[in-house]
């Protein structure tokens, strides 16, 4: 029987970006980029990425990782409790997390933040409890807050209109509902951003929701080593990628990707203050 050959996948330096950007959202201090990391980061350079924010998940997280970016400079910083592990917040996290902010200029947002029905870990009254108290002492420290909503975007919504957070600096993290959310989200003055599955053939939900979204209220990211864009789809994401979902928002909204890619960049260079 004959072998099966490996799939040829497109190098993301093939995408043509010629201009620094910034890929806003990922995971970088997490065990699956532990053997490999300066390579990644080779990577992303390679392939017009000139910032890029990694998100820690909770406190105990920053103070044990932050420092595998000690050689990194163009790599900025992103502190919240996820929903899915706010079962073990206490209230020490906050004190925690308002210390970290003061010391650090590297941090510059709190999230990601919100609340996630998919998946049944945290009761929902307790997720709630948790955002509501990072969503405080953003308004408190004056920072911006970055969201995580899955299956909860109306309730999601409501608690930040109850907090008073429309009109103030807020990005809808891994956006991948309809043209309807988007425009709500759009609305209150915040800011959408695409991660890779937007790529998928069938993901025509996502790409008509990136039509309406106004250039100006536009980042992109990959949220790797999670939701890797075609034609990498099944391997471990990791920021160069993010060069495939530019090109296909580019191509979504009819124009030169490296146009989107500098939009995009100066929308994230506006969000997180950069």
């Amino acid at each position: 029987m004959a072998k099966k050959k490996n799939k040829e996948r497109t190098l993301p330096q093939s995408v043509g970006i010629n201009i620094p950007g910034v890929e806003t959202h990922v995971h970088l201090d997490i065990e699956e980029f532990q053997d490999d990391l300066p390579e990644v980061m080779a990577r992303a350079g390679e392939c017009g990425i000139g910032r890029i924010g990694n998100v820690f998940l909770g406190p105990q997280a920053y103070e044990q990782n932050k420092g595998l970016f000690d050689d990194y400079p163009e790599v900025f910083f992103l502190l919240g409790v996820h929903p899915n592990d706010s079962d073990g917040f206490v209230d020490a996290d906050i004190d925690a997390m308002r210390t970290a902010f003061k010391n650090d200029s590297r941090l510059k947002a709190i999230g990601e933040v919100g609340l996630d029905f998919y998946w049944d870990r945290v009761p929902y009254d307790v997720q709630e409890e948790v955002f509501r108290k990072q969503l405080a002492l953003a308004e408190e420290l004056g920072l911006p807050v970055v969201i995580h909503s899955r299956d909860s975007h109306e309730r999601t919504m409501e608690v930040l209109e109850d907090a008073g957070w429309s009109g103030r600096p807020l990005l809808w993290h891994c956006f991948g509902g309809d043209a309807q959310t988007a425009q709500k989200i759009i609305d209150h003055g915040w800011y959408i951003s695409i991660p890779g599955p937007v790529t998928y053939k069938k993901n025509e939900e996502a790409q008509e929701a990136v039509k309406v979204i106004p250039l100006d209220r536009l980042v992109l990211e990959t949220d790797c080593p999670y939701l890797t864009p075609e034609p990498w789809r099944g391997k471990r994401n990791e920021p160069a990628f993010v060069v495939f979902t530019a090109a296909k928002v580019a191509e979504l909204k009819g124009m030169d990707v490296n146009e989107l890619w500098k939009a995009c960049a100066d929308n994230a260079y506006r969000f997180f203050g950069l």
